[in-house]
């Protein structure tokens, strides 16, 4: 563990997916063909308070949708990149616009087209019922799963690694 506070430490912008990462994988679709996506507000609370830290968020995600472009408009997440069927192109060109160096980078992911990404960040995270590939490959594993707290327990561990958790809890009591 004192690897992944080292590495979470220096971490400057967390990217996220979004199907099976900030939800639980599940696609609803209704009789029109719209589709909706079931997120968890503790998951959102805790990409605001990490923003709040100074720490940059992204998305980078296979599918297109407007229920995520709404989600990431109310948490105030500038970087998102949806239709990306090979995401590694969407991350360089992200860090390059930021001009941040892959160890300042953390993915987190759940399944094998994420792995391109996890290989090239700083640290590496996939969530508690991710692919086993996806686990062999990250340097540490949330203890939620994914749609249910498992974005949070990222947020937490940057935030205590960087010794900024405290302060932002402060806040609320």
């Amino acid at each position: 563990m004192d690897d992944v506070f080292i590495k979470a430490a220096k971490i400057k912008l967390v990217i996220f997916d979004v199907d099976g990462v900030l939800t639980d994988g599940g696609l609803f679709f209704n009789s029109n063909g719209q589709e909706s996506k079931v997120f968890h507000s503790r998951d959102g609370h805790g990409m605001k308070m990490l923003q709040n830290t100074g720490i940059k968020i992204g998305i980078i995600t296979g599918r297109t949708s407007d229920v995520v472009s709404r989600r990431a408009k109310d948490l105030g997440i500038a970087y998102v990149y949806q239709g990306q069927k090979v995401k590694l192109a969407a991350y360089k060109k992200l860090i390059n616009k930021l001009k941040f160096k892959p160890y300042e980078t953390a993915y987190v992911g759940d399944d094998i087209v994420d792995l391109g990404v996890m290989k090239q960040v700083g640290l590496s995270i996939a969530v508690q019922d991710a692919h086993p590939l996806v686990k062999e490959q990250a340097h540490w594993i949330t203890p939620n799963i994914g749609g249910k707290g498992a974005a949070r327990d990222v947020c937490e561990l940057i935030m205590k690694a960087q010794s900024t958790l405290q302060p932002q809890l402060e806040q609320y009591y």
